[in-house]
Order: C-alpha cells, then sequence, then structure tokens
C-alpha cells in the first residue's frame, strides 16, 4: 500500500488538501482509493422522497456518476461523525436532520469505506454548498438502479436496498433489566429507572446480534416501567418512555404489538419466562434476556 498526496494541480479539491487524510491510498494492483484513513459516505433516507444522491463532478474521481454525499475520513474520526460532516459539506445536511439506522462496511485491508444509512427525522432541501457536486436530488428507490451509479455504490445498493426496508426495534423490560442486578435499585426505583434509560441513549447493536446483514444497528428503543419507576425524571429524545398505568406486562405486549403492526422487527428484552411467550405470541422476532442488553451496554456484545 502507498499513500500519494493529490498530485500539484491535481482538481481533486482545487485548494488542495484540507487534512492528512485527503490523500489517495494505492494498492499494489495499482487501484487507487480516497482517503488515507478510509471514506465514508451519508445515505439519507427519506419515507417520502427516496434516498439523496449527489452527481459527482467531471473531475472527482468517477466523475459524472451518481453517489453518496461523502469523503475522506480525519485520523481518529467515526464513521458516523464523518459521514455526516461531508454530507453537510458537499450537500448542507443540516444538523440533527438524520439519525443514523445502520452502517455497512467495505473493508478492503489497505482502505474501507462505511456506508452510513440514517432516517431523516427533519425534513430538507440539499444545497450544493461545494464544488464537488453537479446535482444533489432525492431519488424514489426504484429509480435509483437507472442512474449511471459509481461503481462502488452501484455494487453496494442491492444489499443496501433490502436493508432499508428492515427497521429494529427494542422493546426493554425495565423493571427485569434494572432487577437482574442487587445495586440497591429498590431503594429508588426511578433513579434505576433513570440511569438505565441513560444508558440507552444511541444503543448500537452488532449486526449478528440481531441475526441482520450490515455493520452495526442503532435500533429505536422503547423502555417499560412501571410502579415507582414511573416517576424517572425526564424524557428521552432517543428512548421512548412508556409508564404502565396498569400491569407492566401488558404495556409491553402492546408496545411489540404496535410495532410489529408497523412493520417493525421487534426484538424484545426480558428474562421473564411468562412475559417471553407472551411477546413471541405478539410477534416478536427474537426476545432477549437481562443479561444479553447488559451485555451490550457494556461492550461486551
Amino acid at each position: 500500500m502507498t499513500v500519494v498526496p493529490p498530485a500539484a494541480g491535481e482538481p481533486r479539491r482545487p485548494e488542495g488538501p484540507r487534512n492528512p487524510g485527503d490523500a489517495w491510498v494505492i494498492a499494489e494492483s495499482g487501484e487507487k482509493y480516497w482517503g488515507r484513513f478510509g471514506a465514508a459516505g451519508l445515505l439519507a433516507s427519506d419515507p417520502v422522497r427516496g434516498i439523496l444522491l449527489q452527481h459527482r463532478v467531471s473531475w472527482s474521481h468517477f466523475g459524472g456518476t451518481w453517489g453518496l454525499p461523502g469523503g475522506a475520513l480525519h485520523e481518529g474520526e467515526s464513521a458516523i461523525v464523518g459521514a455526516i460532516r461531508e454530507a453537510q459539506e458537499e450537500a448542507g445536511v443540516p444538523d440533527g436532520a438524520v439519525r443514523p439506522r445502520f452502517t455497512s462496511v467495505l473493508d478492503l485491508g489497505i482502505w474501507s469505506y462505511t456506508t452510513v444509512v440514517a432516517d431523516v427525522r427533519v425534513p430538507f432541501d440539499p444545497v450544493i454548498s461545494d464544488p464537488e457536486s453537479v446535482a444533489l436530488e432525492w431519488v424514489p428507490l426504484d429509480e435509483v438502479a437507472d442512474r449511471p451509479l459509481h461503481p462502488g455504490f452501484g455494487a453496494a445498493w442491492p444489499a443496501l436496498r433490502a436493508l432499508l426496508e428492515v427497521r429494529p426495534a427494542v422493546v426493554v423490560d425495565a423493571a427485569n433489566v434494572v432487577g437482574s442486578v442487587p445495586d440497591g435499585w429498590w431503594k429508588d426505583r426511578a433513579g434505576a429507572a433513570s440511569r438505565l434509560r441513560a444508558r440507552l441513549e444511541g444503543l448500537t447493536v452488532p449486526a449478528g446480534a440481531l441475526d441482520l446483514e450490515g455493520d452495526v444497528w442503532f435500533p429505536e428503543v422503547s423502555m417499560v416501567v412501571e410502579g415507582q419507576a414511573r416517576d424517572i425524571d425526564h424524557e428521552s429524545s432517543e428512548v421512548s418512555v412508556l409508564r404502565a398505568q396498569a400491569a407492566g406486562d401488558d404495556a409491553i405486549v402492546a408496545e411489540v404489538e404496535r410495532r410489529v403492526a408497523s412493520a417493525q422487527t421487534v426484538v424484545a428484552v426480558t428474562s421473564d419466562r411468562g412475559l417471553r411467550e407472551r411477546v413471541e405470541r405478539a410477534g416478536a422476532a427474537q426476545v432477549r434476556s437481562a443479561g444479553w442488553l447488559r451485555d451490550l451496554l457494556d461492550g461486551r456484545g
């Protein structure tokens, strides 16, 4: 592998490199890949308009094709942060407009590219905000393959298209998870529930743990609280807190049924045997134990 900065006068970026990551990685075969520390792109999915595609300017690598806003990662930068940063630079994606759903990684050993698939939460119109785009368009899913696609994106699109139909959700039996560790939770049930909710913010699950393709997933999360835990201190933008007014088990089953009805792939989290049977009948694709969730939260998943 060889790392080569853009040659003098190369129009990849007219002003020249902006950071050390802006360099070509050259394989022994002669193939070159942009991004010393790898690269990432954002696949923004809007439920009404389709996905956001970038028509690449002629002087760029594979110029004239359509692909995703994206580019070279900075040193030490995560793929999600880099993909969103590049999409903001190239397409004017507003802060907070998208929520990651999953990532898919092409790892060539010497170089990797991460596709960050994200759902549009706040609709926006893209803006050409740097010289790398001829056009930016929302393209319906069924019309994407009709465009002259960037070869890398074209090869990945069929699998990405299939995964766009998958929307996982995790429904948590908070009382069961909190009660699985003797840490004094019974002295302050609402406080213990609040701590669990905080840990569930931005829950990341390896694809294999959900029996899904891709790299990692960021499922939607609901946690059901009951009894004194209903006094949980405040709501969360990332975790839906459901306060059971009667039996907690009934509220958990109802939440599973609601999410299944909306075509989500539901994972219920409880170690209660009777509840496990009920959520399975309600359509949960998987039922995982409280220990499974705690291992994920502790980084052992």
